[in-house]
């Protein structure tokens, strides 16, 4: 049987405790060296943001929903016409490193559904691999990753 609803799970052991990852994802001078251009303010729960990544040209609303500290993160964020809800868990592994799940709910499993589907996974890898580049190494992969989208043909 086919699912009605599509859904993203992605997760990477990052090298380094869960305060300092949980800080990273909601500071926006850190969350500025591995994922987005901007922000409006920290995510605090129930604030209203305003977001901009280096790869897209727009601002994203973004909604903080529920935050506790050192394990959990959710927001709502506008994808296109719809708004999506992304989790966040971080949970301590072996030797003081962190788990981090991302989750992002939910779209109809139509063509719609399968592009955001596609779209979105990639992204999450992505966020996931910058941040542990980041944390672990102090590398800022997005950095001029994605200036290729803006060059006219």
């Amino acid at each position: 049987m086919k699912p009605t609803q599509l859904e993203i799970q992605c997760s990477m052991q990052i090298l380094k405790p869960v305060h300092k990852v949980f800080e990273a994802i909601v500071n926006p001078e850190q969350m500025t060296n591995y994922f987005i251009s901007k922000s409006s303010g920290k995510m605090e729960e129930g604030k209203k943001l305003i977001w901009n990544f280096p790869e897209i040209k727009a601002d994203v609303p973004v909604k903080v929903d529920k935050v506790i500290k050192d394990e959990y993160i959710s927001y709502y964020w506008e994808n296109g016409e719809s708004t999506q809800l992304v989790e966040m868990s971080l949970k301590p592994y072996k030797d003081g490193t962190t788990i981090v799940t991302v989750t992002e709910k939910s779209m109809e499993n139509n063509e719609t559904g399968i592009k955001w589907l596609k779209g979105n996974t990639e992204g999450w890898a992505n966020f996931l691999a910058c941040l542990k580049a980041w944390m672990e190494y102090g590398v800022h992969l997005r950095k001029g990753a994605f200036d290729y989208r803006f060059d006219k043909k």
